[in-house]
């Protein structure tokens, strides 16, 4: 016979219904057969005169059962049960003790009063599945605290504190210490005021000005959401709660509920909050290793990406020091960062309270000597193997025993940078991406060598500084900058065939993209590449000549586009357009026209194929890590899941296709389908059939 998940108990006239479905309390088929079991049962008992719904374990509701995802489902439905809550005759007070999120905190939003634990939580994340909140989120949130509260936090689908569920009106009492004990009180008063107060009914906050502050958010969401259909979604179901009953209201937010779990664009989101998920699991470490602890760092190098680094410590309460070789360079890097923190509170992002308590957690200094401290070192210095050999040797003498070493370094061999230490096992790569202090993305890179305790420290820092960590293998480029490198090399075949800049750009943008390849490397200065390729001994005709020329990109006014006085969108140059004509006919190349949909796959296949080598070589770990990597580092459209995600759903048949006729018209042999794409088309297989495998 199967355990019951709730259990029944009584507190003279209050019925205590506990919640027991570890390990985190989720919301399948059998809790929500129990909850409305024991909700009828409890409302029909005459010597009850309300009832406090509680939970054991760290959850009070964590959300809907993962087991269920993509399954047909079990009567109760979700909607149902919350109904026989909010119907119920007599009170019902939640005792929230852990976090209540989703599925969980619609619970709690049915119930007639909410009382939470200090260290409780609050949320919404059904956006980040592609969907919106399905049991009646979107239509009781607003009654409750507002719509233009409620909207930007189901928008965002971060959790809230207590503190800040409490200022917003979203419990009623937060208490430290026993929450059930406050929920019983609650009850008490509420059973004795009589009929109970349903959040359905509740009309008092959405006034015209909350209205008109919603609209306003509407409108920016719409401008800047792009494709995303839970986005739309959401502002819909919202509008409801001004303009329709709430029955209608929740008819409305059902039908597009489910309208989104059929929609491509949502289940790519989804897979991609599963690979979000999975990043932390890092294979070959076992779940019994655990970090060594970080209460200070060091940054070697105050430039654009050192001073960046050194931010996201302070960011996160972590003290700081930013170390260069002379006073001037110390002083300019400091005053960057002061720069960028003023911009800051310019704008209202930060208040001057909060800035100089991060300025406060930064201590400029000149020498290594500085670092001896530290319980983490990140060398930011200028990308080239002699410079970084020749810090982490002195580091060796200087570090603290145990103190992890980490590079910054975008492309560099690790091994080779710890062979200049006698502790290789401490260090490891930290890829950060610019700027450092608003990127996401965070490649730890895994050398051979590395202890698994330097590796889950890494991991454990990133998502302390606010990061997405995922680890991968050594190698040139590891796995974001080796992919890009790919498509830089597409790019530069397109435009010597014959097609222009601006349109290998619409074609990247009218995918999702918010910026094509050639203004990206405009934006991030041409000559970086520049300067890479000559020190790697490759060229690239067009980019080089563009250099050749002076034209850096938005720095100097010219790249692949123009920038008059100082424009941050570029313009056509025909000046470009024609030089890059003449190098086509020097090559013997007959310039033709491209279609939208050639581009494109001139542009990702190679990618594809280039990610299908990086998984047989095992610098990454799963085809997810890679869509990771791509949706938090290089702007890949969230809603189409990532370049392997998106490949299933090309076919790995037709890439192959593709890329054997690529290869066959440009005779370059990069674009022969790897092994491992050739083997899964063969077998009729997609990435996504891959095991998980160590970086």
């Amino acid at each position: 016979m199967p355990m019951e998940t709730v259990r029944l108990a009584r507190e003279g006239e209050i019925a205590i219904a506990t919640i027991d479905n570890p390990p985190v309390n989720a919301l399948g088929q059998a809790l929500r057969a129990d909850l409305a079991r024991v909700i009828a049962e409890a409302g029909a008992d005459p010597a009850v005169s309300a009832i406090v719904l509680a939970a054991v374990g760290r959850a009070f509701v964590a959300g809907a059962d993962i087991s269920e995802f993509g399954k047909p489902p079990l009567a109760p439905f979700l909607p149902d049960v919350l109904d026989s809550i909010e119907t119920c005759r007599k009170p019902v007070v939640a005792a929230i003790q852990g976090v209540a999120l989703g599925g969980g905190l619609e619970v709690a939003l049915a119930c007639h009063g909410r009382v939470a634990s200090v260290s409780a939580s609050f949320g919404l994340p059904e956006i980040k599945l592609g969907l919106i909140p399905g049991a009646g989120g979107t239509q009781r949130l607003p009654r409750l605290i507002g719509a233009a509260q409620a909207f930007p936090m189901m928008l965002a689908g971060e959790p809230i504190t207590a503190s800040r569920a409490l200022s917003l009106h979203l419990v009623d009492e937060v208490v430290d210490g026993d929450v059930v004990a406050a929920a019983v009180a609650l009850a008490r008063q509420l059973a004795a005021r009589g009929a109970p107060e349903r959040v359905c009914d509740r009309t008092g906050r959405l006034t015209a000005a909350d209205r008109e502050a919603f609209e306003a958010q509407a409108l920016a969401t719409t401008k800047s959401s792009g494709e995303m259909p839970n986005a739309m979604a959401l502002i819909e179901a919202v509008r409801g709660v001004f303009a329709l009953p709430f029955a209608e209201g929740l008819a409305v937010e059902r039908a597009l509920f489910l309208k989104l779990v059929a929609d491509p664009r949502s289940a790519a989101l989804r897979h991609v909050f599963f690979a979000e998920r999975e990043i932390a699991r890092v294979p070959g470490i076992g779940a019994g290793v655990k970090p060594r602890p970080i209460a200070n760092a060091a940054v070697i190098g105050a430039g654009t990406m050192g001073g960046g680094i050194a931010m996201c410590f302070a960011n996160a309460g972590i003290p700081v020091t930013l170390i260069e070789q002379e006073q001037a360079q110390i002083d300019n890097g400091m005053n960057r960062v002061a720069a960028i923190y003023a911009m800051s509170v310019t704008r209202g992002s930060l208040t001057p309270e909060k800035r100089d308590e991060r300025l406060a957690l930064i201590t400029p200094a000149v020498g290594l000597a500085a670092a001896a401290d530290a319980d983490i070192v990140i060398e930011a210095a200028f990308e080239e193997m002699g410079v970084k050999q020749q810090i982490f040797g002195a580091l060796d003498g200087i570090a603290k025993s145990g103190a992890i070493l980490a590079s910054n370094t975008s492309y560099l061999d690790v091994p080779t940078i710890a062979a200049a230490t006698k502790r290789p096992q401490d260090v490891l790569g930290m890829h950060f991406f610019s700027p450092a202090n608003v990127m996401k993305l965070l490649e730890v890179v895994r050398p051979q060598g590395v202890a698994d305790d330097a590796v889950v420290t890494a991991m454990a820092l990133g998502r302390r500084l606010g990061k997405v960590p995922v680890v991968v293998g050594n190698g040139f480029g590891f796995v974001g900058n080796r992919m890009l490198e790919a498509r830089t090399r597409a790019t530069e075949r397109l435009l010597i065939a014959g097609a222009l800049p601006h349109e290998v750009d619409a074609a990247l943008t009218g995918f999702g993209f918010k910026m094509g390849p050639c203004a990206m490397a405009d934006l991030a200065g041409n000559d970086i590449g520049w300067r890479s390729r000559k020190a790697r001994g490759k060229t690239a005709a067009v980019a080089d000549a563009i250099c050749e020329a002076g034209w850096f990109g938005q720095k100097t006014g010219r790249g692949y586009f123009l920038y008059p006085e100082g424009a941050r969108s570029g313009q056509r140059d025909p000046e470009v357009e024609a030089l890059i004509a003449r190098i086509s006919e020097e090559q013997g190349v007959t310039r033709r026209s491209f279609t939208t949909d050639e581009i494109l796959s001139r542009l990702l296949d190679p990618m594809v194929n280039e990610g299908a080598r990086i998984l047989e070589e095992g610098i990454a770990a799963r085809p997810g890590d890679i869509d990771v990597i791509w949706l938090n580092g290089y702007n890949w459209p969230a809603w189409r899941g990532g370049p392997m995600y998106w490949a299933d759903t090309v076919g790995l048949r037709t890439l192959v296709a593709r890329l054997e006729q690529q290869a066959a018209e440009t005779g370059d042999a990069t674009l022969q389908p790897a092994p491992l794409l050739r083997r899964l088309a063969d077998e009729s297989k997609g990435f996504a059939d891959l095991k998980a495998r160590s970086a």
